[in-house]
């Protein structure tokens, strides 16, 4: 290896131009590099409007005079390899613009940044830690996302468990803590508010800087390496929150960087989001997609993190007025989504997409954007108007939880009920619940039961499973003293149940994307406000029976229609006294009758709670051999009984 090795080359320098250098990061940035006994410090910066570009840091007293850069292209790369190991060094870059202004700039592909309010950069390599999570990842590669249970719990990890001072749990802690809640709690997936390198606490991460660099606030890079592969060896996925449409204005990140707008769109109106006070990345210029696309894997080799969920599809999709759509948002998330496919197949791109805008999962080569998931933001506000709406006026809007069901399967759709909805005066999932102490309780598990036999993955942010009456608090933790008293227990212990029989029935997941999955028994009860449906499995046998009450009055011989005739078991009910309820339940089996109802051509009779959720199971009949080689037939409903998990 020589100096001029270290250079970039002519056809890298084109890629990166063109938009199509999508491991920017491997020659961007400080790295380190070495050959036999010589250790090099290599710093390349993209300003192209720039007259001089200076390394300024720890190393040289904060003094970049003998540090200037080389400019090594028209388009304005420059670059400059210092002879010494500059590991763990602050640094920044003093750029002076063509106005006479000096502005001093991190690194925008830094990997790692001081704490704040301190703002430089920090030499860090990536090429020390040593993954122990293959099993995790080739399982990943074979997996069927689509037709697999999915819940994601969502996580700021600066506000689900504090120190007793106060101080942030580190990344190695929240390993040891928050992954055995997570798998006590059934959930498959955390999905993490972003952790790229953010200036304001109060953003939550949303106000990028550092879209290279883990947020310093809870540990270094492999720190944060070590809590995803704990996370993989424990069978729990990692999902990043991801901002690629819009960037944090502080003098120290992207805005501006040589003086001119190099990330952002020149015109101010297509620039500027007045709402966050954010500036919009230029989606359209060559050099902005190989930085975000670059980002994109970045995360994905660095990190192995399994997926992101993109905040602001609609930012992205439409111009800041909101209604004409923007081409170079368009085609940027097109080649976006078909570059991570073409890289993993199986990385999850999920768009919080708030409109109307149609295909956004359909694969780009079908003429849609290539998401795999699209969060379900109809079917969200439906939901929580419906459950604010007090019992007794419900049966008026009755269309807002059947509407859902008409568009479910043009997407593929996650249901969310995520930190959006639970914070600025908007109160908690259990506070927006109208009536007395146990109504609220009542409803709320009925809403999570609804939630979970509605086609479509699921997603809900922290804290809806202690039953918290405060919204979320992004300064202080959770209520976790909640959990000493019987109701909010109560409603833990049915949040476990949940997903548990939620992961065990194949009716409730495998055919979230299709018609073939879902069919109305009664869609028209509205004098009762009382929903009845089936789910059904890729097997014709496999289906469960949904009811959803939700008014507060009990009936005691319930009729409903059902497609077969024999025996049914219900195996979960939220009225259970465990769950907080009166004990409304159908213990025995509930035999069929063959009296045509609902348009199906037999009928049962059961108990419906008040605010109930009911999951009722057929029996099924299957032979068991015994010693001498004769066989019964034994009656069994599935998910009773203790079953060995795969």
């Amino acid at each position: 290896m020589t100096v001029n090795t270290l250079f970039p080359t002519d056809y890298q320098l084109h890629l990166f131009h063109e938009g199509n250098f999508f491991q920017s990061h491997q020659l961007f940035g400080a790295h380190i590099l070495k050959n036999s006994d010589k250790v090099y410090t290599r710093f390349c910066v993209w300003a192209p409007n720039a007259t001089q570009v200076k390394l300024t840091g720890d190393f040289n007293n904060w003094n970049g005079e003998g540090y200037d850069l080389q400019k090594v292209n028209d388009e304005g790369v420059w670059i400059i390899i210092i002879n010494q190991d500059l590991e763990g060094s602050v640094y920044k870059y003093e750029i002076l613009t063509q106005n006479g202004e000096t502005l001093l700039k991190a690194d925008p592909f830094a990997f790692y940044s001081e704490l704040r309010p301190n703002t430089a950069s920090i030499v860090y390599s990536l090429n020390n830690y040593q993954w122990q999570d293959n099993q995790w990842i080739n399982r990943r590669a074979t997996r069927k996302f689509l037709s697999e249970p999915a819940v994601i719990y969502e996580v700021h990890l600066g506000s689900w468990r504090k120190k007793l001072n106060g101080e942030f749990l580190t990344y190695k802690e929240l390993a040891s803590e928050l992954i055995p809640y997570v798998i006590e709690h059934g959930f498959t997936h955390i999905e993490i508010l972003p952790l790229v390198e953010h200036p304001l606490d109060a953003s939550w991460g949303y106000q990028g800087t550092g879209y290279y660099s883990v947020t310093s606030r809870y540990g270094t890079p492999d720190e944060f390496r070590y809590l995803v592969d704990q996370c993989h060896q424990n069978g729990i996925g990692v999902i990043l929150d991801w901002v690629p449409g819009h960037y944090c204005k502080d003098a120290h990140g992207l805005y501006r960087f040589d003086g001119t707008h190099i990330y952002s769109y020149h015109n101010d109106g297509d620039r500027e989001n007045a709402v966050w006070g954010t500036a919009n990345f230029d989606l359209g210029k060559g050099e902005v997609q190989s930085f975000l696309i670059s980002n994109a894997m970045f995360w994905m080799d660095y990190f192995h993190i399994d997926g992101f969920r993109m905040d602001a599809v609609a930012n992205i999709i439409y111009w800041p007025n909101g209604t004409s759509e923007n081409p170079f948002g368009i085609n940027f998330l097109k080649k976006l989504n078909q570059e991570v496919h073409e890289y993993d197949p199986h990385f999850l791109m999920i768009g919080e997409d708030s409109t109307d805008f149609p295909n956004v999962t359909a694969p780009v080569s079908y003429g849609g954007l290539g998401f795999d998931y699209k969060w379900n933001m109809g079917w969200m506000n439906d939901m929580l108007e419906y459950m604010e709406t007090p019992p007794y006026s419900r049966s008026k809007v009755h269309s807002k939880v059947t509407f859902s069901l008409l568009y479910a399967f043009r997407e593929n759709f996650m249901l969310p009920f995520s930190h959006d909805e639970v914070v600025h005066g908007k109160k908690s999932l259990l506070d927006k619940m109208p009536g007395e102490y146990w109504e609220k309780f009542a409803q709320l598990r009925l809403l999570l039961g609804f939630m979970f036999a509605h086609p479509g993955k699921k997603l809900l942010f922290m804290g809806f499973e202690l039953g918290q009456f405060a919204e979320w608090k992004d300064k202080e933790q959770q209520d976790w003293n909640l959990l000493e008293y019987d109701m909010h227990r109560n409603l833990n212990s049915y949040v476990k149940v949940l997903t548990k029989v939620y992961k065990r029935s194949k009716p409730l997941y495998e055919l979230d994307h299709s018609h073939d999955g879902f069919e109305w028994i009664d869609v028209n009860n509205s004098d009762q406000s009382i929903f009845s449906f089936i789910r059904k499995g890729e097997k014709e046998e496999d289906h469960l029976v949904i009811i959803c009450n939700f008014t507060g009055v009990s009936y005691p011989d319930y009729k409903i229609g059902v497609n077969h005739l024999g025996e049914y078991r219900e195996i979960l009910n939220s009225d259970q006294q465990e769950y907080g309820g009166a004990g409304l339940i159908n213990k025995k089996t509930i035999m069929s009758l063959e009296e045509p109802f609902h348009g199906k051509p037999y009928s049962i009779n059961l108990t419906i709670a008040p605010f109930g959720f009911h999951i009722i199971r057929p029996v099924k009949k299957r032979k068991e051999r015994k010693g001498n080689g004769k066989e019964k037939v034994r009656s069994h409903a599935v998910g009773r009984g203790k079953r060995k998990q795969t």
